[in-house]
């Protein structure tokens, strides 16, 4: 019984879970608004540009974004969430407060649906129902059983060069691919680098709580930002590709699968969790996953507008035959 007891060690042997927990939830408020609101700036400047991003945002639209109102509104709520996210991270483990971001899903899928008139479908609710059960399995037990170490440098040094690597291939993947890429590219190339954001966030407030300031805590400030730059621009432009609740379900599954496999590799948060528990967490990631390609594949806004691009607008008259 005492073996059993000493297992379940999360919530007990770190009180501030309890704080942590609902910051995490504040923040995926603010996370689904803030989307909304960037969402809709961006489709108002490819309007009134007469030009899309799907194969990856100019410089105009991106200078024309911060002439927007409704982006730049939705740029700040997303601050607010990143300092209820970085709070949260300061007193809870990494792998509990990064799946909590899939509450925002549910509350950017109510907001999409009352802004356009896409209301969900049964299919694209059983994807979202899978997103979600997914994530809140992986939280359940994650919250029992997380736990912090102490990262040391030689492991901190193997993160940095990893990141440094997964950029230099989502670099590559945008140059050869941008053209014929859909959303999901963009979100699982956003998701995949926030994740690495998340942890280095992490990391460099527990560097900051001891005084560590030396050139390797810098060296993880100028890689998050590094990342963040680019994850945000990935979803900027998927955001012109898809849906925001698309976006958004891509993003609260992706990156916590990837901020998880960080924490309990390198960060060492999983090191009391039993094998069975990490079985769980993998089926659980994998119906989470599954849930997102059929939300890309049935979303209601989704399915309307490649309806629209292949209806032909019969004000246009076809060209073929003699005409020249």
């Amino acid at each position: 019984m005492s073996r059993r007891g000493d297992e379940l060690v999360g919530l007990f042997d770190n009180p501030g879970l309890l704080l942590g927990i609902p910051l995490a939830i504040a923040g995926a408020v603010f996370m689904s608004l803030g989307a909304q609101y960037q969402s809709r700036g961006v489709r108002k400047v490819e309007a009134e540009s007469g030009r899309t991003g799907t194969k990856g945002l100019s410089t105009s639209h991106l200078v024309a974004l911060f002439r927007r109102p409704s982006w730049v509104l939705g740029t700040l709520i997303l601050g607010a969430a990143i300092v209820c996210q970085l709070s949260a991270l300061a007193i809870a483990p990494l792998i509990v407060v990064q799946p909590l971001g899939a509450i925002s899903l549910v509350i950017t899928t109510m907001l999409n649906a009352q802004m356009t008139g896409h209301m969900p479908t049964r299919a694209s609710l059983t994807a979202t129902a899978l997103c979600l059960g997914g994530i809140f399995v992986f939280v359940g037990f994650a919250a029992f059983y997380a736990v912090e170490r102490p990262l040391q440098d030689s492991q901190l040094m193997v993160l940095l060069v990893i990141l440094f690597v997964v950029l230099i291939l989502v670099g590559f993947a945008w140059l050869f691919f941008r053209i014929r890429a859909g959303a999901l590219f963009y979100i699982t190339g956003a998701g995949v680098l926030y994740g690495f954001v998340a942890t280095l966030a992490k990391v460099i407030i527990k560097r900051v709580q001891v005084g560590d300031f030396g050139l390797l805590t810098i060296a993880c400030g100028l890689a998050l930002a590094a990342a963040g730059l680019v994850g945000a621009y990935f979803v900027q432009t998927a955001y012109s590709s898809g849906p925001p609740d698309l976006v958004i379900a891509g993003l609260t599954v992706v990156d916590p699968i990837v901020a998880v496999i960080i924490g309990a590799t390198l960060l060492g948060e999983a090191v009391r969790t039993p094998v069975w528990t990490l079985l769980i967490w993998v089926l659980a990631g994998a119906v989470a996953a599954v849930g997102v390609a059929l939300l890309a594949k049935h979303h209601p806004q989704v399915l309307s507008e490649n309806q629209k691009r292949a209806t032909p607008d019969p004000a246009v008259p076809e060209t073929g035959g003699e005409d020249r």
